[in-house]
């Protein structure tokens, strides 16, 4: 079975994370199945609405770091980056389900989600800094613009998880339920977006989102320096302690 499972129903297509066995942590294959999704929505009218989902127990870990370091993003036409730019400008709504963890790009992505629905077990986190990199999928930017430069700074630099109700509280979330309501209240919601009239949905989100040019720029400011610093020492040594199941050590880096 597919490790990214795509479901059209009601007018609303749903992404779901299918890799339990791994916590949903997402490989290449995943990004370039999730960007293909989306392009497929944004181009097909008998979609109106995308629902990213998980399972109630976890969202995502984030990236596969094995396959990630086999496989690391090289190029602007890498499948992260697509499915990065997919959702970014997509016009239509994009909604998530979120419960458990919700790692890395698991929590970044949803920066461009229009509404999140959170599990009460939700925790959120942008470890990057801890693995010797960067910000991603603008985050930089948006983080700040959302949470206010502090809490995003103690998000950003600190790298530790928050949880639904910080999260609901800085704006990232919009509503906090059961871990298994999320699912069908994130479902609920879209289908009554997918029954409000189309043209007027892209248009509102369109109006509010303004020119998407500065945020197209940062992540790929951030993908110059992500890939950069990929390479560098700190994240040798932070992939390298991972693998091996030991704490890093920074202290010469």
């Amino acid at each position: 079975m597919s490790d990214i499972l795509t479901h059209i129903d009601a007018g609303v297509m749903t992404i779901t994370f299918n890799r339990l066995d791994k916590k949903n942590s997402i490989t290449s294959s995943m990004y370039a199945a999730m960007a293909d999704a989306v392009a497929q929505a944004g181009a097909d009218p008998a979609v109106r609405v995308v629902v990213f989902q998980g399972h109630e127990s976890i969202f995502s870990a984030g990236n596969d770091i094995g396959d990630f370091l086999n496989q690391p993003p090289s190029t602007q036409e890498s499948p992260v980056f697509r499915f990065l730019r997919g959702i970014a400008t997509f016009e239509k709504p994009l909604l998530a389900a979120v419960a458990g963890p919700a790692v890395g790009i698991g929590t970044t992505m949803l920066f461009h989600c229009d509404l999140v629905y959170a599990g009460d077990n939700a925790a959120f986190s942008m470890p990057f800094v801890n693995l010797g990199l960067c910000p991603e999928a603008a985050s930089s930017l948006l983080a700040p613009r959302m949470f206010g430069y502090h809490r995003a700074a103690e998000a950003l630099l600190m790298g530790e998880p928050f949880f639904a109700e910080a999260a609901q509280e800085v704006g990232l979330v919009n509503r906090v339920v059961p871990p298994t309501e999320v699912n069908g209240y994130a479902q609920a919601q879209a289908r009554k977006l997918a029954a409000k009239p189309l043209s007027s949905l892209i248009a509102t989100k369109r109006l509010m989102k303004g020119d998407q040019q500065a945020v197209l720029q940062k992540m790929d400011e951030e993908g110059q320096s992500f890939g950069r610093m990929l390479r560098e020492p700190a994240a040798k040594e932070a992939f390298g302690a991972f693998m091996e199941k030991r704490k890093p050590d920074f202290s010469k880096l």
